[in-house]
């Protein structure tokens, strides 16, 4: 996932260097819940069949409540549609550097509000371990942000995007207690992914589709299936078995993948504040995997 996640900003700004960036990730995201769509029919299908286990991954037993509907919804609009609108934007006015070491920040926005909502119990390591790589990513975004590219209003965007993120993940704790992390994904990203088409759509309409490359076909069916099918799937199933705060931590490695692709691929300069600041951020990962953390506090329906 983490691999994933960091080479997807640079294949997203190459990409938006060829077609609006909102009419891009309209198709991205109907790509991604066609193939959620057919997974989730699949799985009942052979369940219905008896053809062989599935694994709770995968399927669902307990039929939707109204109360999920409502979680479904507003979950697919924030975590999706409105996570969307944020990264996809800001993506396309700071650099690729930049956009994923403010993602980074992610683990401290989740163990925070996961502390106070009384969902996990944070030790004092693990709180350290995110202060220091809070620290690294400051020296690129905060102290250092002078990265070709970069733009305040991105950067503000793509921390508005942290947000999004961050409420999503928290949010889905309770329905992954009841669905499947498939099921989740599958009917929450369907949910978003009609919003933002419906928001997306003079920009659909303004390109002229019959011009694209091949190419570009290609790549927008790699960054649906890997970063959007694939890496939900593995970043749901950790929070169904992790919990929120220690899967969130592992969103500090994304920079580092992220920082390698765009030096290497898009010419990004890669300079010693970046550098300092990757170094931070793993020792604040590997801080936090010094001490087994404490277990997940049930959660009440």
């Amino acid at each position: 996932m983490v691999f994933v996640w960091g080479l997807n900003y640079s294949l997203m700004k190459q990409a938006f260097q060829q077609v609006p960036f909102m009419a891009f990730n309209a198709l991205r995201f109907t790509v991604a819940s066609v193939v959620f769509a057919a997974g989730i029919a699949a799985t009942r299908w052979r369940v219905r069949r008896q053809t062989g286990p599935v694994d709770r991954t995968f399927y669902t037993v307990e039929p939707p409540t109204r109360r999920d509907w409502i979680d479904f919804v507003w979950l697919g609009l924030v975590g999706h549609c409105g996570y969307q609108l944020c990264w996809a934007g800001a993506l396309t006015m700071t650099s690729a550097s930049n956009g994923a070491l403010i993602i980074g920040a992610t683990p401290i926005v989740v163990t925070t509000a996961s502390a106070l909502l009384g969902h996990e119990r944070i030790s004092p390591r693990h709180w350290l371990g995110i202060a220091i790589s809070l620290l690294g990513i400051y020296f690129v975004v905060g102290y250092g942000a002078t990265s070709e590219g970069s733009s305040v209003k991105g950067d503000l965007l793509m921390v508005l995007a942290v947000g999004c993120w961050a409420v999503y993940t928290l949010g889905g704790s309770r329905l992954m207690a009841r669905h499947s992390p498939l099921y989740v994904t599958g009917m929450t990203i369907v949910i978003g992914t009609v919003a933002y088409v419906l928001i997306a759509l003079p920009s659909l309409l303004q390109v002229e589709w019959h011009e694209v490359d091949s190419r570009l076909w290609a790549l927008l069916f790699f960054v649906a299936i890997f970063p959007v099918n694939i890496a939900y799937i593995v970043w749901h199933s950790a929070v169904h078995r992790l919990g929120a705060a220690r899967t969130s931590i592992y969103s500090n490695l994304v920079p580092i993948v992220a920082i390698g692709f765009a030096a290497a691929w898009l010419r990004e300069p890669l300079t010693w504040r970046k550098a300092l600041g990757v170094g931070a951020v793993l020792a604040g990962v590997a801080l936090t995997r010094l001490v087994s953390p404490s277990p997940p506090v049930a959660i009440e329906e």
